[in-house]
C-alpha cells in the first residue's frame, strides 16, 4: 500500500543548521580477523594506526571534531569525524588520510562509510573514491535537533547513524521509505524526549537513506527499542526496506546489544574512545559553551 505524502511538522521542516559541515561515520576491520572477542595481531596495529590518524586529525585546521572508537565484541573500529567544509574534507584525505593509506592498508580495511551533509559536493565523493572506501553519500531532507544544539553529554549520549536501502522492485519506493522515516519524526519528537537528535538523508545514486539519531542515555534509547517509533515502525519499514548498516557509538550496554539483535539490526557497538572537539563544536556533534 502507497501513502500519500503529508505535509511536514514545523519542526521537522525547520531549516537545518548543518551549514556547509560535513560528518563521516566509518568502520574498519583488520585485515586478518582474529574472531570474536579475540584479538588479531592486525588489529592491535590498526588501533595504533588509528591513534596516530586521530592525532594528526586534531591537528588539521578544518577537523572541528574526530573520534576513534574500539568496537565491542567484535575487532573494528568505528571512526567520526566533522570537517568544517568540502575543501577541509578534500584536503583532509589529500594529506593526513593519503600519509597513513599504505600503513594502515597493510593491517586493515574499511567497511562502509557513512557521509552526511546538506549536499555533498562531486568533488567530496571523488575524493573518497580515490582512496577505494566503500560509501554513502547522504544529503539533508528532513529532521529535529532539540536544546537548540547543544552537544549532550558524551559521558552518556549514544549516537546512532544507519543506512536503510529499499528493497528491489519495478518502481521506486523511496516517497513510501521516506513516508515512514516521517512519521518515526513525527511521533519522537513528543513521545521520545530524550531523542535528542533526528535526521534524515538521502543517498546520492540509491534508493536509501541514512538515519541518524542521537539519544540522551542508554534508557532512552532503551524505550525507542521497545516501547518507541523503533517498536512502533520498523515492521511497516521492513516491508519496503532493509538496514544495510547499524553503527553505535558512545556507552552502548549490552542490554541494547540484546534489544537490537532481537530487531535484527546489522549493527557494530562500540565505546568512546580517544576523541576531540574543537572548541565551540559543531553543529553535527552539537556546540559546546
Amino acid at each position: 500500500m502507497t501513502h500519500a505524502s503529508e505535509p511536514l511538522p514545523n519542526f521537522l521542516a525547520e531549516p537545518t543548521r548543518l551549514g556547509t559541515e560535513i560528518s563521516i561515520t566509518g568502520k574498519w576491520v583488520p585485515t586478518s580477523p582474529g574472531g570474536l572477542f579475540r584479538k588479531s595481531a592486525d588489529n592491535d596495529e590498526m588501533l595504533q594506526e588509528w591513534e596516530d590518524i586521530h592525532a594528526g586529525a586534531r591537528a588539521h585546521a578544518g577537523v572541528l571534531s574526530t573520534e576513534i572508537n574500539h568496537a565491542v565484541g567484535d575487532d573494528a573500529v568505528l571512526v567520526h569525524h566533522v570537517f568544517a567544509d568540502a575543501d577541509a574534507m578534500i584536503d583532509y584525505f589529500a594529506t593526513t588520510a593519503t600519509e597513513h593509506m599504505a600503513a594502515l592498508a597493510a593491517v586493515a580495511k574499511p567497511d562502509l562509510h557513512m557521509i552526511r551533509g546538506i549536499e555533498i559536493p562531486a568533488a567530496v565523493r571523488d575524493a573518497v573514491m580515490a582512496k577505494h572506501v566503500p560509501a554513502a553519500f547522504g544529503e539533508y531532507r528532513f529532521g529535529y535537533v532539540k536544546a537548540d544544539y547543544r552537544q549532550p553529554d558524551p559521558a552518556t549520549a549514544i549516537n546512532v547513524t544507519a543506512k536503510w536501502a529499499c528493497l528491489p522492485t519495478e518502481t521506486s519506493q523511496l516517497d513510501e521509505h521516506l513516508y515512514w522515516w516521517q512519521r518515526v519524526g513525527t511521533d519522537a519528537h513528543s513521545l521520545e524526549e530524550g531523542l535528542l537528535r533526528f535526521e534524515v538523508y538521502q543517498v546520492v545514486g540509491e534508493d536509501a537513506l541514512i538515519i541518524h539519531e542521537v539519544f540522551d542515555n542508554t534508557s532512552e534509547l532503551k524505550f525507542h527499542l521497545t516501547k518507541g517509533t523503533a517498536d512502533r515502525y520498523k515492521k511497516d519499514i521492513d516491508r519496503i526496506a532493509e538496514p544495510e548498516r547499524y553503527y553505535f557509538r558512545g556507552p552502548v550496554s549490552w542490554t541494547i546489544r540484546t534489544y537490537s539483535k532481537f530487531m535484527h539490526l546489522p549493527a557494530t557497538y562500540s565505546s568512546r574512545g580517544s576523541s576531540y572537539t574543537r572548541p565551540g563544536g559543531s553543529m553535527s556533534d552539537g556546540t559546546v559553551h
